[in-house]
């Protein structure tokens, strides 16, 4: 098989862990006979800064669509006049063409995002009474809807005589939206292999605010709906801000969890303390022709250049979108076989405990980021050519 990749590095420390996902994906690639191509699309904040006129060059919308698989970094870079990132003369945040363009665009609705505890990964909860959860105990997969709610883009801000008096955000619910990707919570649920963690079963819970909000309230009958068609798998709904709770003090029970686009966001940002913080968190942009994949962590900026942060998650994007590709029409056992090679490479590495960045060891026994992608490649190619 041969693939056209487009490359998103974006802003930070996204062009540095994208490096190291690309040299892990190389690794794998020769020996499985795995062919691509790479066009990389500057985009983001820094180059709007450069441009400022767009946050990615003409034509770029083209060039995804007429991609095979999308890799993204990350986006955002403060302002240097203000105290946020930089925006676009049309409110947006310059970024917002490669991450919430494309989603919306290519009709990317399923945010896919698995949580799972790898072996020789320490969570990320801290306190006197901590929860100690295991690998094993924590492996789950959440579904955020991506081309509605409150990301729609309806609304806007009036400013009489020039100052910000009143702003709105309406959130979009539709049946169609939620319908698809419920749907797709089902059927991810429905292949997984053992069910929830604490007793196996295979279980959709949706996450809601469905005694306030009226769009939860129609997600919510959806879902239950839609349930009826997979009478094998356990259903339920959870209130969104009770859910939270039940996380981090309960992991075990959930299998997959299907939601709205910013209670989804809310969500997997947290969940992604039980798996070792977002340098260990993967997002995986789904549509019916389309993927994006990328690390859910943001760009990072005050780390930009040092060499320092996590490229695991990355890796583990390279990871997914090898897995989504092989299911594509034209995609071939190879593929499998160098998301396999990838995940083991990434296990090893982790279980042996070096070496690791600061976010997962600490910074007196830290590697460098690219020291990390160098040895997790070195072990992925290894492990493809006996796959070969």
């Amino acid at each position: 098989m041969s693939a056209r990749i487009v490359v998103l590095p974006g802003d930070g420390t996204g062009p540095e862990v994208m490096r190291e996902g690309l040299r892990v994906l190389a690794a794998v690639a020769e020996p499985l006979g795995f062919r691509y191509e790479l066009d990389e699309i500057r985009c983001g904040g820094e180059y709007f800064l450069e441009n400022g006129v767009r946050d990615w060059p003409e034509g770029s919308e083209k060039r995804c669509a007429s991609a095979d698989l999308i890799l993204l970094g990350a986006v955002g870079w403060p302002d240097p006049q203000g105290s946020g990132p930089v925006m676009m003369a049309n409110g947006q945040m310059a970024g917002w063409s490669a991450v919430i363009g494309n989603r919306t665009k290519l009709d990317l609705y399923a945010n896919v995002r698995p949580v799972k505890l790898y072996p020789g990964v320490m969570h990320r909860v801290h306190g006197e009474r901590r929860l100690v959860w295991k690998p094993g105990q924590v492996d789950m997969i959440f579904l955020r809807e991506g081309t509605e709610g409150l990301y729609a883009g309806a609304g806007g801000t009036l400013r009489p005589g020039g100052v910000a008096k009143v702003a709105t955000d309406t959130r979009i619910i539709t049946r169609e939206g939620s319908e698809r990707v419920i749907r797709k919570a089902f059927e991810i649920c429905r292949r997984r292999p053992k069910g929830a963690p604490k007793d196996g079963k295979k279980r959709v819970t949706a996450i809601v605010k469905d005694n306030v909000l009226e769009g939860c309230r129609l997600f919510r009958d959806v879902f239950f709906e839609i349930g009826k068609q997979y009478p094998e798998i356990e259903k339920e709904t959870a209130i969104v801000d009770a859910f939270t709770q039940w996380l981090m003090t309960g992991p075990e029970h959930y299998d997959v969890c299907v939601t709205t686009n910013m209670f989804g966001d809310i969500c997997t940002d947290l969940a992604s303390v039980l798996q070792g913080g977002m340098g260990m968190a993967v997002g995986a942009n789904i549509g019916d022709h389309h993927g994006m994949f990328e690390p859910i962590h943001g760009s990072a900026p005050k780390y930009a250049r040092q060499d320092k942060v996590n490229p695991i998650a990355m890796i583990l994007a390279v990871k997914e979108g090898l897995d989504w590709l092989a299911g594509r029409p034209a995609g071939s056992p190879a593929l499998l076989q160098a998301a396999e090679a990838i995940e083991s490479a990434v296990l090893e590495v982790l279980e042996r405990g070096q070496p690791l960045t600061y976010d997962l060891v600490g910074n007196d026994r830290a590697a460098k980021c690219s020291e990390v992608g160098m040895a997790i490649a070195k072990l992925a190619g290894e492990k493809a050519k006996r796959l070969a």
